[in-house]
């Protein structure tokens, strides 16, 4: 068997052999999601078979064991045995066993091997460390595979981590998509408790689940996603049962998934979804790794402070795909606001385990995505126009320059991109109401404190702080009025 790697893929392959023959025995490969990680274990396979080496290949669910052997029988690898209940492929003599590690740690017994070979690493189980802690596997070599290996304590068992590639240089060599992402709505989450580092489930999914947010991802799916497949993220089952009855209401044909879900009925939704019988599929933690559907949306419903399940989710939609200009990430729960585009998250070591409980200060250096006030794209914080609809932020002077500007005293400050929007807000609401142009410039000026100067004519619809505002503005005008 012979194996045309790609370059990034062949450095892979070249640093995984540097670690070892250093003398290592359990190194992290790490690589975005698109790289071809299989392709990778496949040539890292066929490798140990041409020096008569007994290889076990773990996955971390039983849904993942057909499509491993899938793409080993792809790549020119026969000689599989598979470790499971009633499966046609058991066969301990092969060299080769794939197996799930739950299927392992019920079992007890291990195959022999000379390689063991760990996909989808960052899912831990405490099953893993006492195999690797075992006296006669203490020399087999252990490599994991993971485009996230950041899970808390993975650098206790693991002894290298190798950086195969990243995901902006990816993007560019056109191994995966571009993307785009929409923050259409900004959620409430300020009674959100936190529990062990992300939100709390069941607080979450009230926040979340309320009729006008839900009724908004539909609203904006419908808007700007032209029909794309598509997959929702939910916080939980009833979250997710309820955005996929709405989408349903609305006449998009949308399946379900969740953990429950049979296998055969998310075989059946698969190619009900790539034949466009189904255009968005709603589910709850279930998508996120080992599916490589032809997604080309994402609607982020479910709020998450984890760098991991982040990247998890978006990453189901950078795959590539013929015609496939890029992927449409409709992000309602503020996460790319929180965290920043995937591209700007990476971790360069393992977690030990000894930081557990302390927050990573976010590099000074990568300042957080902004959004155009215009029409609500995510753009990078110091690109000023906007690469989607052209909007450009421009300074503003209230004062001829070189004289100085009003300041009143507890007037909010703000930035130009943050006055822009809320001026472009009420200028809706003035036109909207038939209200006259010095309606807009005294009631920006109650609020900031200066008049507005430079602003563009871009109306926008107004949101809930901008429509509460108005109301203030209005209620304490009657009141001035009957006390006149």
């Amino acid at each position: 068997m012979s194996f045309v790697l790609r370059v990034d893929q062949q450095r892979g392959m070249d640093l995984l052999r540097q670690s070892l023959g250093s003398g290592r025995r359990r190194p992290m490969l790490m690589a975005p999601t698109g790289f071809g990680k299989t392709v990778l274990a496949a040539a890292i396979v066929a490798s140990a078979l041409a020096k008569h080496r007994r290889v076990c290949f773990t996955v971390p669910a039983i849904s993942l064991i057909d499509q491993t052997v899938e793409k080993f029988f792809t790549h020119g690898i026969r000689d599989i045995g598979v470790i499971q209940a009633d499966h046609p492929m058991t066969n301990p003599a092969m060299p080769v066993q794939v197996a799930s590690v739950q299927t392992l740690q019920k079992r007890g017994r291990i195959p022999p091997a000379d390689l063991v070979i760990i996909d989808e690493a960052h899912r831990w189980y405490d099953f893993y460390s006492e195999w690797m802690a075992r006296e006669d596997w203490r020399r087999v070599p252990f490599i994991g595979l993971s485009a996230t290996p950041w899970t808390k304590g993975l650098g206790k068992y693991y002894d290298d981590l190798i950086i195969a590639t990243t995901t902006t240089d990816l993007i560019k060599a056109g191994h995966l998509s571009p993307f785009r992402v929409f923050a259409p709505s900004h959620p409430d989450l300020s009674k959100v408790r936190t529990v062990a580092g992300d939100y709390h489930e069941g607080d979450l999914s009230k926040a979340m689940d309320k009729a006008p947010l839900t009724a908004d991802i539909v609203r904006t799916w419908l808007d700007k996603a032209e029909g794309r497949p598509t997959f929702v993220f939910a916080v939980d089952r009833a979250h997710a049962q309820s955005l996929a009855n709405r989408f349903q209401s609305s006449g998009v044909s949308t399946g379900y998934i969740d953990a429950n879900t049979p296998r055969q009925e998310r075989e059946v939704i698969r190619r009900k979804f790539h034949a466009k019988a189904i255009q968005v599929v709603c589910n709850v933690g279930c998508l996120t790794t080992g599916v490589d559907w032809d997604v080309r949306c994402i609607v982020l419903a479910r709020p998450t402070k984890s760098e991991m399940l982040y990247v998890q989710m978006i990453g189901r939609g950078l795959r590539t795909a013929p015609g496939k200009l890029d992927c449409l990430v409709l992000d309602h729960s503020d996460t790319t606001l929180r965290l920043g585009f995937v591209t700007d998250i990476r971790q360069d070591t393992l977690d030990d385990g000894k930081s557990r409980g302390k927050a990573k200060p976010r590099d000074k250096k990568e300042p957080l995505p902004k959004e155009c006030p215009s029409c609500g794209i995510l753009k990078p914080a110091k690109v000023r126009k906007c690469p989607n609809c052209g909007f450009e932020a421009k300074p503003q002077s209230s004062e001829a320059q070189g004289s100085l500007a009003e300041l009143i005293p507890g007037k909010v400050k703000a930035d130009m991109e943050v006055k822009q929007s809320w001026y472009s807000m009420l200028l809706h609401y003035a036109r909207r109401r038939g209200l006259k142009p010095g309606w807009v410039a005294h009631s920006y000026r109650k609020k900031f404190g200066v008049w507005p100067s430079r602003m563009q004519d871009v109306p926008i619809e107004p949101n809930a702080e901008v429509l509460g505002y108005i109301k203030h503005l209005m209620i304490a005008h009657a009141k001035s009025k009957r006390a006149a």
